[in-house]
């Protein structure tokens, strides 16, 4: 067996082939991130390996710098190891008490943890094709943060504009009231608009909901209010809704997407009451293939949501903080879902209330049940059966 260590980066890949007896069969050298490289890097690992040798191919978990080379290196078949960059770098510890970090040196830490074989899993083809699912759940998460921070901007701006408009209608974000808006970014236009095109704009929007009653009681508040004659509020108001507009047909957009790739992988985690496509299309794409993981636990450390270890002498620490490392997206998809199928189902929602009756704060007996989500999720992924709730 040959084991190739390759260190990524932007424009170049660091690669070194050792054999499974740790002899440097091509010591340290460097390819272009070009097809060229490619190729050349594949004309040495079979320059190097027998016929009827096996071959290890490692690389770091290097974001979108190492996709391209891992989909080359699946394409020809080869045996190919995605690696965490911290267990690289605890590995490199262990070997030396020199703080010593370069390319060269991380590619050959990554074949000798290939030689070593410290309980590493193979990257699958399933797991390489489920990138696009993961670029669209990641996509998505970051295009709702960036509306949750525009709403947030949309508060700010009432605040100074219009303060009393708050407390007119249920929630400010909402398609009448950005409709009344964009078309009145202030208390004084709103206080010298025609009535009747107020309750027709209202009427329009709301679908009824806001009558001529709700008109006049929007101008009357505006004719008093304290708000602030202030036209580059009002401009930026009407362009952070614009953009909140925007953002809503890209997620749209986004989720249809995602829907079409989830109702082609039939995944029975969408049984689960609570998991809808959006939680269980995120935690697909950040667990991958859940054949790559020997149990449950391994998914919870991956997503970090496994409790902390700290023990010294005769010192056990009672207090298990979340170790929080890993996929942030993952473990805040698991964490949301479990509060979403805690209301949902009858067998979670118990659990949860024992925890509660335990005298666990909520967050911590929602953490629990989390870990026994991705318990039943595992269950149901391997045996590729459906939830059956409990009679």
């Amino acid at each position: 067996m040959i084991c190739v260590g390759i260190d990524v980066a932007k424009d170049k890949h660091d690669c070194c082939i050792v054999s499974s007896e740790g002899e440097m069969l091509q010591d340290v050298f460097t390819i272009p991130n070009t097809m060229t490289g490619f190729t050349a890097l594949f004309q040495r690992i079979c320059s190097a390996s027998d016929a009827s040798g096996k071959i290890k191919v490692g690389l770091e978990a290097t974001g979108h710098y190492s996709y391209n080379l891992l989909g080359f290196l699946l394409d020809k078949g080869l045996t190919t190891f995605v690696i965490n960059p911290l267990h690289t770098h605890l590995y490199r510890k262990s070997l030396s008490l020199r703080k010593t970090k370069t390319d060269k040196v991380d590619a050959r830490t990554i074949a000798s943890m290939l030689m070593s074989d410290v309980n590493l899993k193979s990257y699958t083809d399933t797991a390489y094709h489920n990138e696009e699912l993961k670029s669209l759940s990641r996509y998505r998460f970051d295009k709702v943060k960036e509306r949750a921070q525009l709403k947030q901007s949309i508060s700010r701006l009432i605040t100074i504009l219009f303060p009393e408009l708050e407390k007119l209608v249920s929630t400010l974000h909402m398609t009448s009231v950005y409709a009344l808006l964009s078309q009145f970014p202030s208390a004084h236009q709103i206080a010298t608009s025609s009535l009747n095109h107020l309750k027709s704009l209202l009427n329009n929007a709301s679908k009824g909901r806001y009558d001529y009653k709700k008109a006049i009681e929007i101008r009357d508040a505006a004719r008093c209010s304290i708000g602030s004659l202030m036209p580059a509020k009002s401009l930026e108001l009407r362009h952070t809704i614009n953009l909140i507009r925007e953002l809503d047909a890209q997620i749209v957009e986004i989720e249809t997407e995602i829907k079409l790739i989830m109702d082609e992988l039939q995944s029975p985690i969408l049984t689960i009451p609570g998991i809808s496509y959006r939680m269980g299309a995120m935690i697909l794409a950040e667990v991958g293939d859940f054949s790559r993981f020997d149990s449950p636990d391994k998914i919870l450390a991956y997503a970090g949501l496994s409790p902390s270890t700290y023990q010294s002498g005769q010192l056990t620490s009672s207090y298990s903080h979340m170790e929080k490392r890993g996929s942030r997206y993952l473990r805040y998809a698991i964490f949301n879902a479990a509060k979403f199928v805690c209301h949902w189902d009858d067998t979670f929602a118990a659990y949860l209330a024992k925890k509660r009756a335990e005298g666990k704060h909520y967050n911590v007996a929602i953490s629990h049940a989390a870990k026994k989500l991705v318990r039943l999720m595992y269950a149901l992924e391997k045996n590729r059966l459906p939830y059956k709730p409990a009679a």
